[in-house]
C-alpha cells in the first residue's frame, strides 16, 4: 500500500520545521540594535532569548556574552520565549516520533489513528513556538534599547515564525488521517454471499463479467444456483 500523501506531507514539513525553530532558538538574533549613541555606527547589537553579541560590521568583530544593563532579559516576552521555545523542541521530537510509528514503522499498512495523534502533538508544538514568536514582536519596540538607537527584526525571529508555521502545516495534514478512521468506521457491511437451496455456490467460476453473461446466453440461468461472490 503506498503512503498517502497528506502524511508524507507531514512527514517533509515537520523536520523542517523543527530544524528552523531550533535554529531560530539558539542563535543570539531575535533582534537587531544599530545607530547606537555613543558607539560606532558600524556597531551592531544582536539580541536573542540567551544572549547578546556585539559585532563590528567594518571588521566583523563578534563578541557575545555582553553584559544585560538595560534589564533586556527580565523582560515578560523574553521569559516566555525561554520557556516555550525549547519546550516546543521537546514536544515536536515526541510527536515525530509517535508520526514515524504511524505512518509505516514495521508495519504492511500506516496506522491512520497513530498518524492523526501525532499531527495534534505537531499542531500543539508549532502552536507553542508560535507565541513566543508573535508576542516578541509584538513588543520588538517596546523592549529596552538605547536611546535614540534603531530597532528592526533579528533572522531568528523570522527563522522561529517560519518553523512554527511548517510544523502546524505539517501537523494539519497528519491530522487528516482521522478521516480514514471516520470512514472505516462508517463503511457498511458486505452483505453474506448468497448460496443455493441445498447450501452450496455455483461450481462454475467466471474470469471476467463478459464469460457470466455468456453463460446466461448459453442457456446456464440461475433460476435454481443464483452466482456466488466468486464467480464474479
Amino acid at each position: 500500500m503506498r503512503t498517502p500523501t497528506k502524511m508524507i506531507v507531514g512527514l517533509v514539513l515537520c523536520p523542517c520545521g523543527l530544524l528552523l525553530t531550533l535554529t531560530g532558538t539558539l542563535a543570539p538574533s531575535w533582534r537587531q540594535v544599530s545607530l547606537i549613541p555613543d558607539q560606532p555606527t558600524d556597531v551592531v547589537w544582536d539580541q536573542g532569548i540567551w544572549d547578546i553579541c556585539r559585532e563590528r560590521q567594518s571588521t566583523h568583530d563578534r563578541l557575545c556574552r555582553q553584559a544585560d544593563k538595560l534589564g533586556y532579559f527580565d523582560q515578560v516576552p523574553v521569559r516566555v520565549a525561554q520557556g516555550l521555545m525549547p519546550s516546543s523542541l521537546v514536544v515536536t521530537l515526541v510527536g515525530f516520533l509517535v508520526a514515524s510509528l504511524g505512518v509505516r514503522c514495521w508495519q504492511p499498512e500506516p496506522r491512520h489513528l497513530v498518524a492523526g495523534v501525532a499531527g495534534l502533538v505537531l499542531l500543539l508544538s508549532g502552536l507553542m513556538s508560535l507565541v513566543p514568536s508573535s508576542w516578541y514582536t509584538q513588543q520588538l519596540w517596546a523592549l529596552p534599547a538605547p536611546p535614540g538607537s534603531t530597532l528592526s527584526v533579528g533572522y531568528s525571529l523570522v527563522l522561529s515564525y517560519l518553523g512554527s508555521c511548517m510544523e502546524i502545516l505539517g501537523g494539519l495534514a497528519l491530522t487528516l488521517s482521522f478521516h480514514h478512521c471516520c470512514k472505516e468506521r462508517r463503511a457498511p457491511k458486505l452483505p453474506p454471499t448468497p448460496v443455493t437451496e441445498d447450501g452450496s455456490c455455483s461450481n462454475r467460476a467466471y474470469s471476467n463479467p463478459w464469460d457470466l453473461l455468456e453463460g446466461e446466453q448459453d442457456g446456464h440461468h440461475w433460476e435454481s444456483s443464483p452466482p456466488c461472490d466468486s464467480d464474479l
